[in-house]
């Protein structure tokens, strides 16, 4: 196998994204857990950017590391109190979720052995932007237009949410 400059910046990216992940997860307060979450979402655009999906890679950053996580901070802003951390995890929680992650992880694994990892299988590139576009704004069978008004009305109704849950203290 060589490796190839490519191979490095995804290796670079992968960690990247891998350490973030586990730091988000890991620890205790809540307003790091949004700021690990924004560098996963960043890692996972620069993956993109690396197979060449632009649109997807610009998508992933303007609504999910920007609009998302803004979302996620002004939540945690609105309804936590200046020091909330994280309770430990003990007893049983502890080992179903140890649990859970082996058994993911496993699964992980299995898929990804498993798999025929062969060029044929996949394509560098992308739709044109107008395709994409037309498709996202259409009504018909295969539109994305009800799912985006759905998904609206329910960010609406948790910034509403969270407005009235923080007027209540």
């Amino acid at each position: 196998m060589e490796i190839s400059l490519e191979l490095i910046v995804f290796t670079i990216l992968a960690l990247f994204t891998v350490v973030s992940a586990v730091l988000a997860v890991t620890t205790h307060r809540i307003l790091r857990a949004a700021t690990y979450l924004l560098f996963v979402l960043f890692g996972t655009a620069g993956i993109y950017f690396q197979l060449n999906y632009s649109f997807l890679g610009a998508v992933q950053m303007l609504i999910y590391a920007g609009g998302i996580t803004v979302l996620y901070v002004f939540s945690i802003l609105l309804t936590s109190s200046q020091g909330d951390k994280a309770q430990r995890i003990r007893g049983y929680n502890l080992y179903s979720g140890l649990a859970a992650t082996l058994l993911s992880l496993g699964v992980c694994l299995y898929i990804t052995l498993r798999h025929d990892f062969r060029p044929s299988h996949f394509e560098h590139g992308e739709l044109e932007v107008t395709t994409i576009g037309h498709t996202l704004m259409s009504a018909d069978k295969y539109g994305y237009l009800l799912p985006f008004e759905v998904i609206s009305i329910l960010l609406l109704a948790c910034i509403v949410g969270g407005i009235l849950i923080a007027r209540k203290r």
